[in-house]
């Protein structure tokens, strides 16, 4: 009997290998045809289009948060400065009354004339104090909304400010990103749209408009860049390429000595601007190579 049992235990190992041998067999072969996928693009580029996406609706989201914010401390504000006014006027008006009444009982035991006449002095005087109360405090309300506007105002303006900063950034990382020389010019306009006076901006465009050889309207573009910051030095080295390539050779020497003097850096790239192969045979420039 324990030899039986020996023998179906033998069997059934020996049955439990010979089924598990094709199935190796079948995961080695799907192994060797399995090909890892080819890369002919890069992957990060989604990711970054999904962090700029992530970026302005967040932006949008604390400026909607920011703007509720606002609308209840303004409400707040207002409601204790009424409760203010109001439990002021009430405790004078107390006042008022008690003194009323003690100068009332006075009056009576000294003999004045009449009650009639202690009422008519006390609506009188009452009325009276109540009109300055009301116009005291209507004035120091309209002060204090006008204190509370201005500092609205100056919290929107603020606010609006940091949210164009921050849509300016992402449209300059846009503009980093982008190979395409017209969306570019959009992403710079753009960028113009919220900063007219934006120098890099106005540059930057100026010289993608060189690559797409619209060198008149750089050489435009340049000269308002430099009439916003005449100390930026690469408004000039743009508009000397503008000039070298429109042939005022002249005028590019000049603009070209002015960056470098603002910036003295850019005599290494002096050799390798392609927009200033004109200008090789130029004495002029071949001294500023030279120096």
């Amino acid at each position: 009997m324990i030899r039986l049992i020996h023998l179906l235990s033998v069997v059934f190992i020996l049955a439990s290998l010979s089924l598990s041998q094709p199935v190796v067999a079948e995961t080695a072969e799907k192994t060797e045809t399995t090909q890892e996928p080819e890369i002919k693009e890069p992957l990060f580029k989604p990711f970054i289009e999904r962090y700029i996406l992530d970026e302005l609706k967040q932006l949008r989201q604390d400026q909607q948060a920011m703007k509720a914010e606002l609308a209840d401390k303004v409400a707040t504000i207002r409601l204790d400065a009424s409760d203010r006014a109001i439990r002021y006027t009430a405790d004078t008006t107390n006042n008022i009354f008690y003194i009323i009444t003690a100068a009332a009982s006075i009056l009576v035991l000294l003999g004045w004339k009449s009650i009639k006449d202690i009422k008519d002095s006390t609506e009188l005087s009452i009325k009276k104090r109540v009109d300055e109360l009301t116009l005291e405090y209507e004035k120091r309300l309209d002060k204090l909304e006008e204190t509370v506007k201005e500092r609205s105002d100056q919290i929107f303006a603020t606010q609006k400010k940091i949210s164009d900063s921050n849509t300016i950034h992402s449209l300059w990382m846009r503009a980093g990103l982008e190979k395409n020389d017209t969306e570019k010019i959009r992403i710079y306009d753009e960028i113009l749209e919220l900063s007219p006076q934006d120098v890099e901006a106005l540059t930057y465009k100026a010289d993608t408009l060189l690559d797409m050889d619209e060198d008149s309207w750089a050489l435009s573009l340049t000269n308002q860049a430099i009439e916003c910051d005449n100390e930026y030095a690469l408004a000039y080295w743009q508009r000397g390429c503008a000039e070298a390539k429109l042939g005022q050779h002249s005028q590019a020497i000049e603009d070209i000595k002015t960056a470098l003097t603002l910036a003295s850096n850019l005599k290494e790239e002096l050799t390798d601007e392609s927009y200033f192969d004109s200008l090789r045979d130029n004495e002029a420039f071949q001294e500023l190579l030279q120096s």
